[in-house]
């Protein structure tokens, strides 16, 4: 029997292995650069509640979206890849995660559905890149698990200039202070219909507001934003996102990443804990000796082991063409549940200590609050996934 040391020590059944040797390398090479950029300054960053701008150029420069390893074998990063991408930054940092998926997600995903399929492709290259920023603008202040049939920013269409006006309110919407661009969802007063356009942050007629006082993702720099008289050419429109079908099509596909996110975030609690108990003493020895810690952290590696799990085959199946409702709502709602009793066992082992920034879980136990609740509620997930297993409705 041979044993080797597992390529990440919350990956207990060895998810991944199903990547190519490529990819590893590639994840190992964003791994150092997290410990090396990122690690250092992320108690002091969250206690100050701001982003720290040097780790910018670091992850930017790693081109993670087209990795070198992998271009290197002549082939493309798979699903998985992406997934693990998610996962290796949510155990660093939740904020950090955001703030990249921002683009690499939300942004990118966008474009690359509604932009027609020759422009998606030239903008996805600006994307992965980084030379155009663009941020996700779908949420609104009095908006959010109602957003499919309450979303109230408007726009209007001009018949003799072709032009759009966009009226109306964003909020929640990560790094848009950093953004070139906003994908902004508004309804189209003629037909009702929601379409998305690609507003430039200092468009005349947009103001920016961060959010402030935050208790999670205290790193993560959100926005109110504010859309007054906001004028755009038709061009700026993303022709093939014409209804809420289309913007339910876009999430579908993310929240998959929200669900490796709350993964990633629990094996980083975990590993925290993992490594307070083993240096820290009472009664004369180290707290991993003591029956009760060691079953919290049985119980925490479980937990992230069978997220792992949820999340590899939902990658998997849409690799393959399946996208579900359910399938992202499932597993969104399993993952970012467990997370949130992953990070309070985190807490509770390193006891009185697991309130202070410098050790991690705190950072974890607050940031998992936040994932608990965006890109879809548990209460809205569990219904999503409600309506496929009875076929009735409980909301509209």
């Amino acid at each position: 029997m041979t044993t080797q040391a597992p390529f990440h020590p919350a990956d207990a059944y060895g998810y991944a292995e199903l990547l190519s040797d490529a990819e590893r390398a590639s994840l190992l090479r964003l791994r150092g650069l997290l410990d090396e950029h990122v690690r250092p300054v992320l108690a002091e960053s969250w206690d100050r509640g701001e982003f720290p701008p040097g780790i910018e150029a670091p992850l930017i420069e790693a081109r993670l979206m087209d990795p070198v390893e992998v271009a290197d074998t002549g082939g493309q990063p798979g699903a998985l890849y992406s997934g693990f991408r998610t996962f290796e930054l949510a155990r660093t940092d939740a904020s950090v995660l955001t703030w990249y998926n921002a683009q690499a997600g939300l942004f990118r995903t966008t474009i690359a559905y509604g932009a027609a399929a020759a422009h998606a492709a030239e903008l996805d290259a600006r994307i992965r890149d980084f030379s155009w920023k663009g941020v996700f603008a779908l949420t609104e202040p009095e908006h959010g698990s109602d957003i499919a049939g309450g979303l109230a920013t408007s726009a209007r269409r001009d018949a003799g200039t072709g032009k759009w006006t966009i009226d109306g309110a964003k909020r929640w919407i990560g790094g848009a202070g950093q953004a070139d661009v906003m994908a902004v969802f508004a309804r189209d007063v003629d037909d009702g219909q929601v379409k998305c356009f690609v507003v430039p942050v200092d468009a005349e007629g947009v103001e920016l507001e961060v959010i402030r006082g935050k208790a999670s993702l205290r790193i993560m720099q959100n926005f109110d934003i504010k859309l007054t008289g906001v004028v755009v050419d038709e061009s700026a429109r993303l022709p093939n996102i014409n209804s809420w079908t289309d913007v339910a099509a876009c999430l579908r596909r993310m929240r998959a990443d929200v669900a490796w996110s709350a993964a990633g975030a629990a094996a980083g609690a975990y590993e925290a804990a993992v490594r307070y108990v083993g240096q820290r003493e009472q009664f004369g020895r180290p707290l991993a000796g003591f029956a009760l810690i060691q079953e919290k952290l049985a119980h925490m590696l479980g937990n992230v082991t069978a997220s792992l799990g949820m999340v590899v085959r939902l990658s998997q199946r849409q690799a393959e063409g399946i996208y579900r409702d359910e399938d992202s709502s499932l597993a969104k709602m399993h993952t970012a549940r467990t997370l949130r009793e992953t990070t309070a066992l985190a807490r509770e082992v390193v006891g009185g200590n697991g309130i202070l920034v410098a050790h991690d879980v705190a950072r974890f136990h607050a940031d998992a609050e936040a994932i608990y609740s965006y890109e879809g509620t548990h209460e809205i997930n569990a219904l999503v996934v409600g309506r496929s297993i009875t076929g009735l409705a409980a909301f509209r």
